[in-house]
């Protein structure tokens, strides 16, 4: 499961990358993103590519994969299968974090593409209202499995997008589950690196370059 991801980039760049036209908040560099925050995710809205802010973790808790909807579960939960046919988008990130283990300690590690470029995750949204009706947008990562990589970490790992597969992800003429399939599948190990990073990512409330800096592994190690 994918708990922690950072999405630190120039707001200019992202819009290239991205090909955002219209931008919905105020963006800001993120270096610890975790569940129940507000972070980016692109719509696509009549033709258009657009950068707003969901609240990551759908409400309420109907499922078990609140923050990370399985591949699995998608193909078995009509709930989001539903999503599928209208409600896709992508989360916009450049690294995730998890824990390695060895023995009694662990240390933290930072996911990142070799040439620490931006991606995109297949990503599902709902808009949800409180009990005053007022709308609570949310979102979740869409897991497949795990690459060699993140295998060290994890059985699952968000199913990162090509260019051209997050254009036939955002595609609002697409409804069909089937077709969309072949393209949630786990990315290259071999165009993906992982780092030591300071053990503060596992605070919530921690959010500066710190978290994606390289840290020397002899700090990194922590007792689990």
């Amino acid at each position: 499961m994918c708990q922690r991801f950072s999405m630190a980039a120039e707001l200019s760049e992202v819009r290239e990358h991205f090909h955002i036209e219209r931008v919905m908040y105020y963006y800001k560099n993120r270096y610890n993103i975790s569940p129940t925050q507000n972070m980016p995710v692109v719509l696509q809205q009549n033709g258009e590519r657009i950068l707003d802010e969901f609240r990551w973790g759908f409400i309420p808790y109907w499922g078990k994969d609140a923050i990370n909807a399985d591949l699995r579960n998608v193909h078995q939960n009509p709930t989001y299968r539903k999503m599928v046919d209208k409600q896709r988008c992508v989360i916009p990130c450049n690294g995730f974090y998890y824990w390695k283990q060895e023995g009694k300690r662990s240390y933290p590690v930072r996911v990142v593409m070799k040439n620490r470029s931006m991606f995109g995750v297949a990503g599902l949204y709902e808009v949800w209202r409180d009990a005053r009706g007022e709308p609570l947008r949310t979102c979740t990562l869409v897991m497949t499995e795990a690459n060699p990589l993140i295998g060290e970490f994890e059985s699952r790992m968000p199913a990162i997008l090509s260019p051209e597969n997050m254009a036939r992800w955002l595609d609002e003429q697409t409804n069909d589950l089937d077709a969309l399939d072949p393209i949630l599948r786990p990315h290259s190990a071999e165009e993906m690196h992982a780092y030591a990073v300071t053990p503060l990512i596992d605070n919530n409330r921690h959010d500066t370059d710190e978290c994606i800096r390289e840290m020397d592994l002899s700090r990194a190690w922590v007792k689990r």
